[in-house]
């Protein structure tokens, strides 16, 4: 039975949920939305927080000490990853931005670690094709 408000009759009870914005972190959730697509897509790899992955990685001291820092994602499956999200507007505004980032790769790189870049653009568009390329070592960020 039909009526204006809707269907109604004996089903009219069960409704569909309203539709999740795939772009929308769940409650609780601390970091950046392009942090997220990469959290959601690594666990959708398989890939557990603690025991293959920690999100928020400090190194050199984090940013505690002159020359540390703070990466977005350290991998341990594979071996010396560490993936970054690239913002337009924090990463790619000013030269300086830009050679802070190059500065970084080199430094991690020199200890064997490496780091890739994902624009956060191309998370957007296809977060799974990007993350999983990461994970294969693979770097289709403007900082290549």
């Amino acid at each position: 039975m039909v009526t204006r408000r809707g269907i109604g009759g004996p089903f009219a009870r069960f409704q569909r949920p309203p539709k999740r914005d795939p772009f929308q972190p769940p409650a609780g959730w601390v970091g950046s939305v392009p942090e997220w697509l990469v959290f959601r897509e690594l666990e959708r790899a398989g890939l557990q927080e603690g025991a293959d992955f920690l999100y928020q990685s400090s190194k050199f001291g984090g940013r505690q000490q002159k020359g540390g820092a703070i990466f977005d994602f350290e991998i341990y499956n594979p071996p010396d990853l560490c993936i970054n999200v690239q913002s337009e507007f924090f990463h790619y505004s000013t030269v300086d931005q830009r050679s802070h980032d190059a500065l970084r790769r080199a430094q991690v790189e020199s200890q064997g670690v490496t780091l890739i870049f994902i624009d956060e653009a191309d998370l957007r568009k296809n977060a799974r094709f990007f993350v999983r390329a990461a994970l294969r070592f693979q770097d289709y960020s403007k900082m290549t």
